[in-house]
């Protein structure tokens, strides 16, 4: 079971969130889902309201580092499938 954030972290989290571009909430939801262990994904997905496979593909982005700019949210061209 997982053990939520009281609300006042809860609404930091948020704000923080809110103010990432698409690629750094994606990483920003994995590794909070993380750190939560079993149930994270699923409770980060509602607190931010995300969609699962999104934190899915941070967490692959986690393990395999992708190799254009930080503050590039993905390829050139390329649409997001997850979205």
């Amino acid at each position: 079971m997982i053990v939520q954030y009281a609300l006042a972290i809860e609404q930091a989290m948020q704000f923080t969130f809110c103010s990432l571009n698409e690629r750094q909430r994606r990483l920003y939801a994995a590794v909070e889902a993380l750190k939560l262990g079993r149930g994270g994904i699923t409770y980060m997905s509602q607190l931010f309201d995300c969609d699962r496979k999104t934190i899915h593909r941070g967490l692959r982005e986690l393990q395999k580092p992708c190799s254009f700019p930080p503050n590039q949210a993905r390829k050139k061209g390329v649409a997001d499938p997850l979205v």
